[in-house]
């Protein structure tokens, strides 16, 4: 008969009556902080290796005055079509918070109600947030920013308190609006969401200054924002398509969907009849036939970066400030000339 052998998870307090030192003395040794002699420290240390004694998260969190969680807000506001994006972003935080010993709180809440953060910053559920979207009046961020907690953006913010880790979408919609403009294309209408999201704002900036750079006036009434209701972007596509433009270029691929959906129903071809472009790339619009010109960003690079610097800041290591991501303009056949 073959006997099993048993493996005890010895605890602090069994670390502590070994050597005949107090729980607070071995969980400082532990963590390295707190007033201890180096000589009690090393015999700690030496005790713990020789027992292959690793600390669970419970006990360093006691210890080192963590939770090992990190907060993921994500806004309440958003659409199916942006599961995806928050989707990739995702893993891209559990993968650099896994490799730390940390767990996901992941919180849904509107943009300008506090409350349901505040109770987890004050319950002390989190060592520090990561938001996933930025608006242009940010009331989470500047709660975070006056409680002191470490928090990290998924996009640009005004908030200086903040880790930002953002794409690069101002030079990336001037650079595919340019080409646009050097295909000859004038008249390029461009459809955009929420003017609160600081994503339309960037975006809305590239379209603009592309036109700046070629010194080609812009048509201010070919400009259309807001655009999240339907029934709305229907009657402006109408519009858009009576005032004779060369092009429409929709800020994301939930609008770019609707846009190419209405053209359909219109009976407009495209590229024959009008470009389309988008400012965003997803699966949403990998099978539209014709394929459909757009900009490409890593969302997983994006949510591992914001994880990445989060941590540091938590283990109050360097950090980056401030961290644009690059691009990629994928020219298809939507804005191929006729």
């Amino acid at each position: 008969m073959v006997q099993e052998n048993t493996v005890k998870n010895i605890t602090i307090a069994d670390v502590a009556e070994a050597l005949g030192v107090s729980k607070t003395t071995v969980s400082r040794a532990i963590s390295g902080k707190g007033r201890i002699g180096a000589e009690t420290r090393e015999k700690v240390l030496d005790y713990i290796e020789e027992h292959n004694y690793t600390p669970n998260v419970i006990a360093k969190s006691l210890a080192q005055s963590k939770t090992y969680n990190i907060g993921v807000m994500i806004p309440s506001e958003y659409d199916i079509i942006d599961l995806p994006f928050f989707q990739s972003c995702l893993f891209g935080i559990q993968e650099i918070a896994a490799t730390m010993d940390y767990d996901i709180l992941l919180t849904i809440s509107k943009p300008e109600d506090t409350s349901q953060l505040e109770r987890i910053v004050t319950n002390r559920k989190v060592d520090g947030v990561i938001l996933m979207r930025t608006f242009v009046d940010d009331k989470q961020a500047k709660m975070l920013a006056k409680r002191g907690i470490p928090f990290a953006t998924v996009g640009g913010t005004n908030v200086k308190e903040a880790i930002q880790v953002d794409q690069d979408h101002q030079s990336a919609c001037k650079e595919l609006t340019s080409i646009l403009l050097m295909k000859k294309m004038k008249r390029i209408a461009l459809v955009g969401g929420d003017e609160k999201h600081v994503v339309t704002q960037k975006r809305l900036k590239g379209y603009l200054d592309a036109f700046k750079e070629a010194h080609i006036p812009v048509t201010e009434d070919l400009i259309y924002l807001g655009m999240n209701n339907p029934v709305l972007l229907d009657q402006k596509i109408e519009e858009i398509l009576k005032k004779g433009a060369d092009c429409i270029i929709s800020m994301d691929d939930a609008l770019c969907g609707s846009v190419l959906k209405k053209l359909r129903a219109e009976h407009v071809k495209v590229p024959q009849d009008i470009k389309v472009a988008s400012f965003y790339n997803s699966s949403v619009l990998e099978n539209n036939v014709p394929s459909i010109t757009s900009l490409s960003f890593d969302e997983k690079e994006l949510g591992m970066v914001a994880c990445r610097e989060l941590m540091n800041a938590i283990e109050d290591k360097e950090i980056n400030r401030a961290t644009t991501l690059g691009y990629q303009v994928i020219l298809r056949e939507s804005t191929l000339q006729a």
